[in-house]
C-alpha cells in the first residue's frame, strides 16, 4: 500500500505563508473525510466526533488559569480543561464567606472551544476542549472565591473538595497610589521538573500577576512555524498537541490564583492551526483583545501605576520569518498609539513592554533580533519606555541604560536609574524551564565582545558588543517589586532577578516623579478614558 505523503509538498511550502499552509491542509483533510465518510456509510450510523456527552460527574475539570480582561480592574476571566465535552460548563464567584459558607452568585455560563488536531501519518486524531467565562462588573482590588463547573459536577455543593475552589484579585482602581506590589516575568517554560520549580518559585513572590515572554509549552519542539511531519527536516516541524495538557496541569498550581498573561514566540506559531498559526493559542487562551484585531496576543492593561504592553515580535523578526508582516503594520501602528496614550496618564509612571525575541542579547544561539531594533526600538527610545523584558534565548542577560542603541548609562547590579534621563534596560528572561544556551564570553567577563544580530533575509551582522552589563547561565525568573507614590513624589520600581533556589542573580531600580514625564505630554487623555477597556 502506498503511503501518502505527510503535510504540505516541499516545493508548495516553499512560496506558502503560514496560512496558506494551513488552508492546503485543511482541504486535504476534509477531502480524506468525505472519502472516509462514504466507506462508512454502508456501515451503520456514524457517531461524528465531539457529539456526545459525559457523565458530568465522572469529569473534574483541569488546567485552571486566569487572565485580566479588557479592564483588569473590573473584568477577570478564567480558562480551564475537561478531556470530553460537558454540558453546561459554568463559572462561579464567591464575594463573601460567613458562618454558613461561601455565598456563591449564580452561574455564569462558560463557553466551550473544541480544537481537533490530526495530520495523516503524523498526529492521530485528538480532540480537546478548553472552556471559558468572564467574571465582569467587579470591584477595584477586592478578591472573590471562584470555582468552575458543569452539570453533575459543582464545588458549590463540595464537588471536587477544597482544591476545586481558587480565588483571584481584581486589579486597584486608578487615580491614587495602590499599596507596594509585585509582578513576574520570565520565557521559554515548556514542560519538565524545572519549569515547575520555577512556577513553585514564582508563586513565593505572591505576584498580583506573571507575564509569559514567549515559547509557552512547546508543543512544537522545532520552532520554525512549519507544517508538522514526522521529523523536523526544514520543511516540517514536530508538534504534539497532547503537550498542552501537561502545560495547563503543570502551571494550574499558581495560574489559578494569579493571571497568566502570555505573549506568543516562535514556538507557539503551530501552522496546523489557522490564522497565522495561532487558531490553537485562541482556543486555549484568553487574550484581552486590546490589541490591533489580527493580533490576538497583541494587549496592554494598566495596573496600579505601571502601564504593561504585550507584543508579537514574530511579526518584525528576521531570523524565523514564517509570520513576518502578518499584520501589516497594524501591530508596530497601535504600539505607537499605545506608547502615546500611557506617556499621557497622570497616573501611569512606568511602562514596561514584554515579546518574545530580544533586542539586546548575546547568546551564540539566538543573539538580537534586528527587525526589532529596527520597528520598535525607536518607539522605545521617543516614549521613554522604561523596561524591555524578552525570552527566546535561556538565560539571564541584562543591559545598562540604552537611547538608540548606545549606551546613556552603566547600571551596575544595585544601581538606581532614572528611565527618562538614562534610557531603556533591556532584560532577557528566557530561563523559564527549556534547556540552556551559552555565551561567547565568561558570564563574569567585562568589557567588550563580539556578537551579532539577525538582519533582512536571514543573515547575522557581527557587532562589537558594550551594552551586555549583566550575564548568567542558568534558570530565572524575574521579580518586579512596584512603590506606588503621590504625584510630586518618588516611585520605584525594583527588577529582582531570582534563581528558582531564590538566591538573587541581579537588581537594578528605576525611579521617578510619580506624575512627571517628560515624554509624550501630560495629563491629556484623564482618568478612566483606557481605549482597551471595555
Amino acid at each position: 500500500m502506498e503511503i501518502p505523503r505527510v503535510g504540505v509538498p516541499d516545493a508548495l511550502a516553499a512560496r506558502l505563508s503560514m496560512a496558506e499552509q494551513h488552508e492546503y491542509l485543511s482541504r486535504r483533510s476534509l477531502l480524506k473525510g468525505a472519502a472516509a465518510t462514504g466507506a462508512l456509510l454502508g456501515a451503520g450510523p456514524l457517531l461524528l466526533p465531539g457529539t456526545a456527552y459525559a457523565d458530568g460527574a465522572k469529569v473534574a475539570p483541569a488546567g485552571r488559569h486566569l487572565a485580566f480582561g479588557r479592564n483588569p480592574r473590573t473584568d477577570i476571566r478564567v480558562a480551564w480543561q475537561v478531556p470530553t465535552r460537558v454540558k453546561n460548563p459554568f463559572l462561579r464567584v464567591a464575594d463573601h464567606h460567613d458562618r454558613h459558607g461561601f455565598q456563591w452568585g449564580h452561574r455564569i455560563p462558560a463557553e466551550t472551544r473544541a480544537l481537533h488536531s490530526e495530520v495523516a501519518g503524523v498526529i492521530a486524531p485528538y480532540d480537546q476542549y478548553y472552556l471559558h467565562a468572564e467574571a465582569s462588573h467587579l470591584t477595584p482590588g477586592r478578591t472573590y472565591t471562584y470555582a468552575v463547573g458543569h452539570d453533575g459536577f459543582d464545588p458549590a455543593r463540595g464537588d471536587g473538595g477544597a482544591a476545586a475552589i481558587s480565588t483571584f484579585t481584581t486589579a486597584p482602581a486608578r487615580g491614587f497610589p495602590a499599596g507596594k506590589f509585585t509582578f513576574t516575568a520570565f520565557g521559554d517554560q515548556g514542560v519538565s521538573t524545572t519549569a515547575l520549580a520555577q512556577d513553585g518559585a514564582v508563586a513565593k513572590q505572591h505576584p498580583r500577576f506573571h507575564l509569559l515572554a514567549g515559547d509557552i509549552a512547546y508543543a512544537d519542539p522545532s520552532g520554525a512555524g512549519l507544517p508538522p511531519g514526522p521529523v523536523a527536516d526544514g520543511t516540517h516541524d514536530l508538534y504534539d498537541p497532547k503537550v498542552w495538557d501537561a502545560y495547563y496541569t503543570q502551571i494550574e498550581g499558581v495560574a489559578a490564583s494569579v493571571p497568566w498573561m502570555v505573549t506568543t514566540g516562535n514556538h507557539d506559531m503551530e501552522a496546523l492551526y489557522s490564522p497565522d498559526g495561532y487558531g490553537g493559542q485562541t482556543k486555549r487562551w484568553d487574550f484581552p483583545g486590546s490589541g490591533p484585531a489580527d493580533c490576538p496576543s497583541v494587549h496592554s492593561f494598566i495596573y496600579g501605576n505601571v502601564g504593561v504592553i504585550s507584543l508579537d515580535a514574530n511579526d518584525v523578526s528576521y531570523e524565523i520569518p514564517a509570520n513576518r508582516g502578518y499584520s501589516h503594520g497594524s501591530q508596530t501602528a497601535w504600539l505607537k498609539r499605545r506608547l502615546r496614550y500611557l506617556r499621557q496618564q497622570p497616573d501611569v509612571d512606568f511602562i514596561v513592554v514584554f515579546f518574545h525575541h530580544c533586542a539586546y542579547s548575546t547568546t551564540n544561539q539566538h543573539a538580537s533580533e534586528g527587525g526589532v531594533r529596527e520597528e520598535w526600538v525607536p518607539l522605545f527610545d521617543q516614549y521613554h519606555v522604561d523596561l524591555v523584558v524578552n525570552g527566546h534565548n535561556h538565560i539571564y542577560e541584562r543591559t545598562d541604560a540604552l537611547r538608540g542603541g548606545r549606551i546613556t548609562r552603566k547600571v551596575a547590579i544595585g544601581d538606581t536609574v532614572d528611565p527618562d534621563r538614562d534610557g531603556t534596560v533591556y532584560a532577557t528572561c528566557g530561563g523559564g524551564g527549556r534547556s540552556v544556551y551559552s555565551f561567547p564570553v565568561p558570564d563574569t567577563f567585562e568589557g567588550e565582545f563580539t556578537s551579532y544580530h539577525w538582519v533582512r533575509g536571514g543573515g547575522q551582522e557581527t557587532e562589537t558588543v558594550g551594552w551586555s552589563r549583566v550575564r548568567y547561565t542558568g534558570y530565572s525568573f524575574l521579580a518586579i517589586d512596584v512603590e506606588p507614590a503621590w504625584f510630586g513624589h518618588k516611585t520605584t520600581l525594583t527588577v529582582r532577578t531570582l534563581r528558582n533556589d531564590g538566591v538573587e542573580i541581579d537588581r537594578f531600580t528605576l525611579r521617578r516623579t510619580a506624575g512627571l514625564h517628560t515624554a509624550g505630554g501630560f495629563g491629556t487623555a484623564g482618568l478612566g478614558s483606557d481605549p482597551g477597556d471595555a
